[in-house]
This record gives structure tokens, sequence and C-alpha cells, in this order.
């Protein structure tokens, strides 16, 4: 098919979007599902209407600086402190158990270890999106599973970004130690020239003219791209340097407005993100890794719950509150997405990998928001009984 423009295909994703989320709702999926269901469809492996997965894929990208941007501007230092001596247990322990499940059945299947590894490693995440997005917040014991959840993910993302480091440095080549020390190094250098900026330019000029909207919320999107430029020319990815902005910025008072500002253009970019998702991916393959996807999602899916919940009751929790905190995080997450996307580009894996992680991950999202829609309060049920905001 000839190439499309730039503006037919943004047409034809949003518009397929609205589609596909509406049918998504009424199936009680997480819509996450559809925009990647219509990226396999309309995409180069689909009906090839948006032909050019590239570009989409390079626009998309700044979804994810966005989401951990926003992701940043949450993380109050001392509130994260408080939560990560809450939650530590809890998720070292069960990041260890799935990264050795996960390694094992790569292993089993044939995967080269360093493949194996990478594998086990993105088994260790739950989905923030699936986690939050399906939590209701007006209830008293919700707020408190909310608060659990969030400890828990936001631990895992510290693991997260320290794996994004260590591909990092393992894709400039080169010798493969001294180039992830050098990573180590030049992110306490980039917070330190973020904090100094923020302290004694950002603040200086939100204080100054915080009552004009519109130069705060472009103020707010020039600090997160050029911090996250600036990362990416000293050596990290933009999507750290994105991170450290929004966590340098998090004491601001002005944080919060910035935040909800900011939350309809990172929806926008990632629903191209997740479409993109689906365009790239090579349906081909499928016969190739769909035994041991199934298994890992399998593997994600009675576990996860089962193990979450018993590591929470050991730490005093309540056995109802335990147990739906461990079906609410038993899926794979986004991040494990986009790993698997930047272990590719950097070498460490190869496509058939990606594909892997990508297959299974997708399985776990749509079994898990089913999951949890049928048996536990959420904002979008079904039913009224447990339909809560």
């Amino acid at each position: 098919m000839a190439e499309q423009s730039i503006e037919f295909s943004i047409f034809l994703i949003f518009t397929g979007a609205a589609v596909f989320a509406t049918i998504a709702l009424y199936a009680r999926q997480a819509m996450i599902i559809a925009y990647i269901a219509l990226g396999l469809i309309l995409g180069p492996w689909g009906l090839g209407f948006v032909n050019d997965a590239e570009l989409i894929s390079d626009i998309s990208n700044i979804g994810i600086i966005f989401l951990l941007y926003l992701l940043g501007l949450d993380l109050l230092p001392q509130q994260l402190w408080k939560m990560l001596r809450e939650a530590i247990v809890v998720t070292f322990a069960s990041s260890a158990i799935f990264c050795v499940f996960g390694f094992l059945i790569g292993f089993v299947f044939g995967y080269e270890l360093l493949q194996a590894m990478l594998i086990g490693a993105v088994m260790m995440f739950s989905s923030t999106i699936i986690g939050l997005k399906l939590l209701p917040t007006t209830i008293l014991h919700h707020r408190h599973t909310g608060q659990i959840i969030i400890s828990v993910l936001l631990i895992q993302d510290l693991i997260a970004i320290v794996i994004l480091l260590l591909l990092q440095g393992y894709g400039k080549g080169g010798n493969l130690v001294s180039d992830i020390a050098l990573q180590l190094v030049y992110l306490p250098m980039l917070i330190g020239i973020a904090y100094v900026l923020e302290k004694y330019v950002l603040v200086k000029l939100i204080q100054r003219f915080d009552q004009i909207h519109e130069y705060i919320f472009l103020l707010a999107i020039a600090w997160c791209l050029g911090i996250a430029e600036l990362a990416n020319y000293i050596g990290l990815s933009p999507e750290i340097g994105a991170l450290v902005a929004g966590v340098t910025l998090a004491s601001c008072p002005i944080a919060l407005f910035i935040t909800e500002s900011l939350k309809p253009l990172r929806d926008f970019f990632l629903i191209i993100f997740f479409f993109s998702l689906g365009a790239g991916f090579n349906m081909s393959v499928i016969n190739e890794i769909y035994i041991p996807a199934i298994l890992l999602a399998a593997m994600v899916l009675i576990f996860k719950p089962l193990v979450f919940g018993w590591l929470l009751l050991k730490q005093g929790e309540k056995k109802y509150v335990s147990y739906e905190t461990g079906f609410r995080l038993g899926q794979i997450s986004e991040f494990s997405l986009l790993i698997a996307v930047l272990a590719v580009e950097s070498g460490f894996i190869d496509d058939k990998t990606s594909y892997l992680i990508q297959l299974a991950t997708l399985l776990t999202f749509a079994v898990s928001s089913y999951i949890i829609v049928m048996r536990y309060p959420t904002p979008i049920s079904v039913t009224d009984r447990l339909r809560r905001d």
C-alpha cells in the first residue's frame, strides 16, 4: 500500500482507538488491549493501513517520557522513603521469585543465558496502569490497598530504572563494566544539575508567573523535555531524564497542577505508544513463541496473586487486603514492554525474545484485567454492586 501521510495515520489511530476502546469497555478489558489490537490490525503485519510503524514508534516515545515525568512528580522524597521501608521486603522477595521462574522457563525453551535473564527480569514488574486505573479511591479500604500497590510499584520502578541503566551501558559497546559504571556516575550528576536548575531557576520562574497557567504548562513541558534531552546528551536515556525532572519538581507546590495539566498530553502519546507496539508485532513469529508465552503468562497469573498475598499476610496485612492486592498486581508490566524494546535496540536480546515478552505481557493484561473487573470493585465495572469510583 502507498505510504500514508502522518495526518491520515493519526486519524486512523485515534478514530480506531475510540471504536476499539468502546468494545473493550463493554468486554470489561483494559483499554490498553484495544490500542495494541488496533495496531495489530492496522499495522504493517495486518491490513497495512498504517505502514510507517517506525515513525509512529518515534512519536510514541514521547508518551513514555511524559509517563515517567508524571511518575516522578508523584515521588515526594520523604513519602518515597516511607513507602520504600514499608514494602521493600515484599517487593524484593516477590521479584526474586518471579525472576527465577521466568529465567527457568526461558532457559528450558532454549533461550541463551542473557536472553533468559532478561525474560526473568521483566517478570518481576506489575502494571501501574492496570493496578491503579482499576482501583477505586473513594473507599477507605481501597485507599489503604492503593498505598500498598503504590509502594510496591515504586520499588519495582526503581529496579526497572537500574535495568534500563544497565541496558544503556550495554548498548554502548566497548568495555561493558566501565560503560555501566559511567551510567551510574552520570545519574547522580544529572540529578545534581537538575536540582540546581530547579531550585535557582525553575522555582523562581514559577513563583513569579504562577497565575499565568498557559506559561506554567509550557514551562512544565520544557522542563521535562529539556532534562530528558540533557540526559540523552550525557549518555543516559531520555526516559531516565524525564523521571529525574519529575522527582526534582515533586516538592514544588504547583506539582499537582502540572500533573493534572499534562495527563491528557501523556495519554495522547501513550495511545500512540501502545498502538505502535501492536503495529510492530511480527505475527509470523507467533508459532515459535506461543507455547513459552502462554507458560510465562500462566505462571504470572497463577503465582503472582498467591505470592503477593502470602508475603503481605506475613507483613501483618489482613487476608482479604493481601490477596486482593495480589490479584491487582497479578500481571506483567507496561514497563516490561519498554525494557523489551530498549533491550532489542541495545543488542542485548533478539527480536524473537522481545516478541515473546510482548505476547506474554498482552496475555496477562487481558486475563488479569478481566479477573479484577469481574471479582473486585473498579470504576469500569458493568454491575452496580462492584462499580466504585
